[in-house]
């Protein structure tokens, strides 16, 4: 792991500075991160797509495996429009766009989640698995079945928590503009 945080923060993203963040991660326009939300990129960088949602004691991890070596090129990327619910914790190998993770779920290293799933409330997924498209994955036993209509926006929830967060908690400023222009060294 690189020995700096590198953590960029892109316009309108919304990153509570009592989170916790570790290693090279980037926060695209309109994230929110909560207070208590914990990002850690071992392996290497992290993107996280426009308008997720990690809420308090959430937990993104990109592990080292055992014997691996930072890797600038082993990219974990987030799609877009993700909710990250109260104490998920997802290490999976890749995350696609609109996708719900609910309360206290995990899902492990090796699981490559695509676009439109939910990952039921305390549902533990260990075994390295690529899930289709628009799976809900529910029950004690993780059953899996497709989805019937899409996720819904979460746009009212990002315009609400845009507005009360910055109330109650200290943000981290934005300090990357992907539009300005930056000299060349």
């Amino acid at each position: 792991m690189p020995s700096e945080n590198s953590i960029k923060v892109m316009p309108k993203a919304v990153v509570c500075e009592e989170s916790n963040l570790r290693g090279d991660i980037t926060f695209s326009a309109g994230c929110v991160v909560h207070p208590s939300a914990t990002v850690f990129a071992e392996a290497g960088p992290i993107i996280i797509g426009e308008n997720c949602i990690l809420e308090e004691y959430t937990t993104i991890a990109h592990r080292l495996q055992a014997g691996a070596r930072w890797d600038a090129n082993n990219i974990l990327s987030i799609g877009t429009h993700n909710v990250f619910e109260v104490g998920c914790t997802v290490e999976a190998t890749r995350i696609g766009d609109k996708n719900v993770f609910e309360s206290k779920c995990y899902v492990g290293p090796g699981v490559t989640v695509p676009s439109g799933c939910v990952i039921g409330a305390g549902i533990r997924m260990h075994t390295a698995q690529l899930l289709p498209e628009k799976t809900i994955v529910y029950g004690q036993q993780a059953l899996q079945r497709e989805a019937i209509e899409k996720q819904g926006s979460q746009t009212l929830q990002i315009d609400f928590l845009r507005k009360v967060l910055p109330n109650y908690h200290h943000l981290r400023k934005p300090n990357h503009d992907p539009k300005k222009p930056r000299s060349v060294v």
